[in-house]
């Protein structure tokens, strides 16, 4: 006697319960109900032949081992290496986690007063952190340590950036700083200060006090923690 196969059940999400489709759930439970997977299924809106949508939002999450931060590091040719993430869903996925980033940082901004080496990484590690390549940020504070400019003058490669003191001085004159901050990131995760970063350290620390302007700090930051040149006693 022959045996039938049983039909195999639909995979797309239009079939599954209302309650477990993605939408659905954030509408009738809110955004805390739903999977990071959910969440990004929603972004991606449809599945292929293979997958649905949550499946492939949980093949671009596996990608970097289901770390939000490290996959917003990820570039969009990076998504899209998961079957099914073209261009446009590549974009829209590295849209949303940027949108993340800055949201995290206009918190940060929002306080405005950098006091101490924890106040300006509440600012910076959400901006730096994440980037994949090195860039270099001042910022440009009065003499009260109210925030009053933020600026990457460089970006480098994986190992290193050029940060010209020169670049630096003009746009802390321009905002008439009185104090500045400096900053970079590490994209390797090492917080460690190499000899260029001591020594382009000291340059900035000079240059800063014949303006008659002082030289705040130097942080390093780096997977969403920071070395501070000044905690460090560096400056």
């Amino acid at each position: 006697m022959r045996r039938t196969s049983k039909p195999k059940a639909p995979r797309g999400i239009k079939n599954w319960a209302e309650d477990d489709r993605p939408r659905e759930k954030m509408m009738q439970k809110g955004y805390a109900a739903l999977s990071n997977a959910e969440l990004i299924a929603i972004l991606i809106q449809s599945g292929n032949k293979e997958k649905n949508a949550v499946e492939l939002a949980r093949e671009l999450l596996k990608m970097s081992n289901y770390n939000l931060s490290q996959m917003s590091k990820l570039a969009i040719k990076d998504f899209q290496k998961v079957k099914g993430i073209g261009e446009v869903r590549a974009i829209t996925v590295a849209a949303a986690l940027e949108l993340g980033r800055r949201r995290q940082l206009s918190e940060a901004v929002d306080q405005k007063v950098l006091g101490n080496s924890k106040a300006a990484a509440d600012l910076l590690v959400p901006l730096m952190s994440d980037l994949p390549h090195e860039h270099f940020c001042v910022l440009c504070l009065t003499a009260g340590n109210k925030l009053l400019h933020y600026e990457f003058v460089s970006s480098g490669g994986l190992t290193s950036t050029v940060a010209d003191p020169r670049v630096i001085f003009k746009i802390a004159i321009q905002h008439m700083a009185s104090r500045i901050i400096i900053a970079h990131n590490h994209p390797s995760g090492n917080l460690r200060p190499s000899i260029s970063d001591k020594t382009v350290t000291e340059k900035i620390k000079n240059g800063a006090l014949m303006l008659d302007m002082r030289l705040v700090d130097h942080l390093i930051i780096a997977d969403n923690k920071y070395l501070s040149f000044a905690d460090e006693g560096m400056l």
